[in-house]
């Protein structure tokens, strides 16, 4: 792992977080409260539901420990900002999307290390040594919130500034995004040929299990199309970006990042292929749940 890695890393996903925080307002949190059944199932889903799922996966792919606790923490792991960008393309509600980004980013710096934690206790990849330590937790915290808390200061206070760089600034994330994927990729080559074959047959399944259920589970509980939507890109598109950072920068292990590395890339394509399956045709939105609400033109949801 080298320096440049060390620091690129985190600083990388400041910036995304940074973005984050500039398309981010206290009314974002407070949204949540007008649709909470879209929310209460979505979260549900992505906290605890994925994280069952992947520990099933895992058994069943029967995946080597280091690998197996890499999955557990990209399942861990809040929804990307990209899944915004996809909810706008495919008309979901991307009201409900920076609203879930938002409170899972928070919930995460928790339920990550949590998960990872006990990924490590019961695989053992490392010789009983410990996981995410509480020092550790702390540069998860300082790595995920501070950027997105600093997004919304400057956001307050200077509206016009935050409004302008807005759009460079997602378009810089999804950049980084790319390169910093790409980065992991080429660094771990080796390592990644080497587990390829079992690694993109089981992040393409969880893929498109997570997609689904972000989808389904809302339909099931008569939450609207758009939110249904919303929550697929959220619950599907994971930040995989944070899972390499804290496997590098944080637990020191390269080949704990390779089924972040391998997920980051191959969700672009099925999460852009299941848009066209799921996407609303109306051109409406389409509300018949008295929980959903419609998407609001906003500068958060350009």
């Amino acid at each position: 792992m080298s320096e440049s890695t060390t620091i690129g890393l985190p600083v990388a996903l400041g910036i995304i977080m940074f973005g984050l925080g500039l398309s981010l307002t206290l009314g974002d949190f407070a949204r949540v409260l007008k649709q909470p059944k879209a929310v209460v199932v979505a979260l549900l889903c992505q906290l605890v539901l994925l994280p069952l799922i992947c520990f099933g996966l895992v058994l069943a792919f029967q995946l080597p420990p280091i690998l197996a606790v890499g999955m557990m923490m990209l399942a861990a792991s809040p929804g990307g900002t990209t899944a915004n960008l996809y909810s706008h393309l495919f008309r979901g509600d991307v009201a409900l999307n920076i609203s879930l980004t938002a409170v899972n980013s928070v919930i995460a710096v928790f339920t990550l290390p949590l998960i990872t934690n006990l990924a490590i206790l019961y695989f053992d990849p490392f010789d009983d040594q410990l996981g995410l330590q509480w020092a550790k937790t702390l540069e998860v915290f300082a790595i995920v919130l501070l950027p997105v808390a600093l997004g919304m200061i400057v956001r307050r206070f200077w509206p016009r500034f935050a409004k302008a760089m807005d759009k460079p600034v997602r378009i810089a994330s999804v950049i980084i995004l790319v390169v910093v994927i790409a980065g992991a990729v080429a660094q771990n080559w080796a390592l990644l040929l080497e587990n390829f074959g079992r690694l993109s047959l089981i992040t393409i399944v969880f893929c498109l299990v997570s997609l689904t259920i972000g989808y389904f589970a809302p339909r099931l509980v008569r939450v609207g199309r758009r939110q249904s939507i919303a929550s697929s890109f959220e619950i599907g598109i994971h930040n995989a970006t944070l899972a390499i950072v804290i496997a590098v920068s944080v637990l020191g292990s390269d080949e704990l990042s390779l089924p972040a590395a391998v997920y980051g890339v191959l969700m672009f394509f099925i999460a852009f292929g299941f848009g066209f399956l799921i996407r609303d045709r109306s051109g409406a939105a389409e509300d018949p749940s008295p929980d959903a609400v419609d998407d609001v033109a906003t500068p958060t949801s350009a």
